[in-house]
């Protein structure tokens, strides 16, 4: 009968079945908790800001956001992983500057930066720092620039493709030495070295080292911003230091979502992150980490994905740089 009826019906009285929004529209996040994913192993500055986030983000959105670590790849795997999920706003992916480098250092990644993620928001930005020894490295950059013209230098990195790596390509470039790269497992290794005198200096973000550098056993020589920091107000700037042609570089990390991913759950997200990193308690301690808060739309981090994609894959063509 109920079939005789509906038929009879005139067409725009019928119901109508409209497709759901991924993400279930307005009920958004209340199905289940939010993975946060994080491609890199426990204890790093990624995995310490993500965990810094995911609090404030339970209590902003109501459910739960809970970290995950999946490393593997140099965070391949973990950002592939993100990439070819669904785009339901129940997983997101805690990224990197690694996200726009990966695609020109290795031979094949399983994701497009620009087109397999929905940019969310850059929660901080990581400056890098080159240090030294204060008990016997250079006084200053100009010192390191005339002991490398006359022997051997060597620097170490957290690994083959790191933004502080890239830099240093840069600044050798653009000051006519080279430097011999050793590359590390992480940071804690190199500095260990260099401490031991193993290496000349590290090229590194500034987190693992601020405290180093304030307590006077290390010295930096030069920061990778276009002005000092606040936390270590006595290094210069590169173009302080005497680098010209060198733009500044800075790490970045925040949060990003599966491309495709609806944008109300993206302007949801964006939101609840811009105040997270504004939290006096979360400020603290980022900048405690050397890590600076930032408070940008969306848009400002697709800009920086797709500009710091072309910029690093000319550095690593240019200098043959391969993974380790």
């Amino acid at each position: 009968m109920r079939r005789r009826v509906l038929l009879g019906l005139p067409a725009a009285l019928l119901p109508i079945a409209l497709p759901r929004a991924h993400g279930q529209g307005p009920s958004w996040p209340a199905a289940r908790p939010i993975r946060f994913i994080v491609p890199v192993t426990p204890g790093g500055s990624q995995d310490i800001v993500a965990r810094l986030l995911a609090r404030p983000l339970t209590d902003a959105l109501g459910q739960s956001v809970l970290v995950e670590n999946m490393p593997g790849a140099g965070s391949n795997i973990g950002y592939e992983f993100v990439a070819r999920s669904r785009p339901d706003g129940y997983t997101l992916l805690a990224g990197s500057d690694s996200l726009s480098i990966n695609p020109g250092l290795y031979a094949r990644v399983g994701y497009d930066p620009v087109a397999d993620f929905a940019p969310v928001a850059r929660a901080v930005r990581v400056p890098q720092i080159l240090v030294v020894r204060a008990d016997g490295g250079a006084r200053d950059f100009a010192a390191f620039i005339a002991a490398a013209r006359s022997q051997p230098v060597s620097f170490g990195s957290a690994g083959n493709g790191m933004l502080a790596h890239l830099v240093a390509e840069q600044v050798q470039a653009a000051t006519g030495t080279r430097w011999t790269h050793v590359p590390y497992r992480g940071g804690a290794p190199a500095m260990n070295d260099l401490l031991a005198g193993v290496l000349q200096c590290v090229a590194i973000n500034v987190t693992p080292v601020a405290d180093l550098v304030r307590s006077g056993r290390l010295r930096g020589l030069f920061v990778s911003t276009a002005e000092r920091l606040a936390i270590l107000p006595e290094v210069p700037t590169l173009l302080e230091a005497g680098v010209t042609g060198v733009p500044p570089a800075v790490g970045w990390q925040g949060v990003l979502a599966p491309a495709g991913t609806d944008a109300t759950i993206v302007a949801r997200l964006n939101v609840a992150i811009r105040e997270s990193v504004q939290r006096p308690e979360v400020v603290e301690r980022l900048l405690a980490l050397g890590a600076q808060p930032l408070d940008e739309p969306p848009e400002a981090m697709a800009t920086v994905i797709r500009a710091d994609a072309e910029r690093w894959a000319g550095v690593i063509r240019r200098a043959g740089i391969r993974p380790d």
